[in-house]
């Protein structure tokens, strides 16, 4: 059991028969009142949003999750195969579970799959990750005044905005949890 007062984005809480992710948090002190804990939190398995709100001090049940790294192989039909690393056994997980970061795997990608009561809940990709630009439209000369972008389409699909001298073929880090381009490698 946890305070709400010490919640944190990316806490999972066991809340009515349920894990729940916390997206947003605020802590309010109204100058007539008690202080209230507001948030805003995300059903680990059906991603449904809700916000709730709780009385400042209010104890919640932390969920226990186990994080076992894994190697993404590759994607059969709508499932992800996995390696486990340590037992080499491979599993396959549904694409519902793997969530927003299904455009940023790559093949052989190490990947922190999470696991709760012996089931699996989702995946957490990298921070950032090192991908090809395979298209993006060339410079203009003179339109780069203004330090502009442009929309880049990378090995994996996934498509984010870049300055204008990134061209085909150029290597790039993109955050995985913003969706923005960092730099050139």
């Amino acid at each position: 059991m946890i305070s709400v007062n010490d919640l944190k984005n990316g806490l999972t809480l066991e809340l009515d028969n349920g894990l729940w992710s916390v997206v947003e948090f605020l802590h309010v002190k109204p100058g007539k009142g008690a202080a209230f804990v507001r948030t805003k939190l995300k059903n680990v398995e059906s991603g449904n949003v809700i916000e709730k709100t709780f009385r400042a001090g209010e104890k919640v049940a932390k969920a226990m999750l186990d994080r076992r790294e894994m190697q993404y192989l590759y994607k059969d039909g709508k499932e992800y195969v996995m390696m486990d690393n340590e037992t080499y056994e491979q599993i396959q997980i549904p694409e519902d579970h793997v969530g927003d970061g299904k455009k940023y795997l790559k093949e052989n990608m190490m990947v922190q799959v999470l696991m709760h009561d012996k089931r699996i809940i989702g995946i957490d990709i990298p921070a950032h990750v090192e991908l090809e630009v395979v298209d993006t439209p060339p410079a203009e000369k003179g339109n780069t005044a203004q330090g502009g972008t442009k929309p880049a389409t990378l090995e994996t699909g996934a498509v984010v905005q870049v300055p204008f001298f990134v061209s085909n073929g150029d290597i790039i880090r993109v955050d995985t949890r913003s969706n923005e381009y960092l730099d050139r490698v």
